[in-house]
């Protein structure tokens, strides 16, 4: 579906990259433009084809429908407003961050807040940077719209037609609050452990070569989000800190449980934990 429009992307890696090869493959924008402050991501963008051209934000103002913010999540907060300030009436922004209660709390009284659509798709990997930019990365994934009460009803339907008809994701709704205490409970939480699992690996197993030779697939799919951005996740960590705590607790509870079967020789009580855990699969294979 070609929607015509012309899309600004503030920050080309991974996940503003993937949008905009996905979002010039499907047609829906007709020019995406680069826009980020981080020179050689500017260049790289460019030798890569992600983007057809650059140019600095307030001139990309100037001519764009719809800009797409996809820094880390500690700049939204003081970037938005001021972003927003600068907007033509017509204009539609979004930003794609992991946590969404403290952009409500900055842009709840905003003169053009209805101009502002809160999105979070659900799709990445553990790599960074222009080059981590994937065709296709979110194809079939599901993208969360926040607080779509506060947005104006023509710019959620338009925001709606760049997630489905341009990146071909399935929309799900939620308030900013609840966001935040799932992708904790979901999301955070297995980015947390992952960086602990790896960093308790390198801190028993002093011989590099035998984590080389014996890490198999089980070991590399449960420590491959610790090979994520530290600065990306460090901002995700901080700014949800009350919910991942809250999941934290009740995680290290469960580990403190485990041990306490081993140490105690309840390996069949262990066996039940085990089995209840084996539910999760009748989730996620849901059609």
């Amino acid at each position: 579906m070609e929607s015509n429009k012309v899309v600004g992307i503030l920050g080309i890696g991974l996940i503003g990259g993937s949008m905009a090869l996905g979002l010039r493959k499907s047609g829906w924008a007709k020019e995406c433009i680069g826009i980020d402050t981080n020179r050689p991501n500017q260049k790289r963008a460019l030798e890569l084809g992600l983007i057809d051209r650059l140019l600095p934000l307030d001139e990309a103002l100037q001519v764009i429908d719809v800009l797409i913010i996809a820094t880390p999540v500690d700049n939204l907060v003081e970037q938005l407003p001021k972003i927003l300030d600068q907007f033509h009436e017509k204009q539609i922004v979004i930003e794609v961050g992991s946590t969404k209660s403290p952009i409500y709390e900055a842009l709840k009284n905003h003169p053009r807040r209805k101009q502002f659509v809160s999105t979070h798709p659900m799709a990445g990997t553990e790599f960074s940077g222009p080059e981590a930019a994937i065709d296709g990365l979110f194809e079939g994934k599901r993208c969360v719209i926040c607080d779509q009460e506060l947005s104006d009803p023509d710019a959620e339907k338009t925001i709606e037609s760049l997630y489905q008809d341009g990146l071909h994701m399935n929309l799900i709704y939620m308030d900013s609050i609840s966001h935040d205490v799932h992708t904790a409970y979901i999301s955070h939480i297995s980015h947390i452990c992952s960086f602990a699992l790896a960093n308790t690996v390198l801190e028993k197993e002093k011989d590099e070569k035998r984590i080389f030779e014996l890490a198999s697939t089980g070991f590399e799919s449960t420590v491959r989000l610790a090979k994520s951005s530290p600065e990306t996740w460090i901002q995700i960590f901080h700014q949800n800190q009350e919910n991942l705590m809250d999941v934290l607790d009740e995680y290290i509870n469960t580990l403190l449980k485990y041990k306490g079967l081993m140490l105690s020789g309840s390996y069949e009580k262990l066996k039940e934990e085990l089995a209840k855990a084996n539910d999760i699969g009748r989730i996620l294979n849901r059609k």
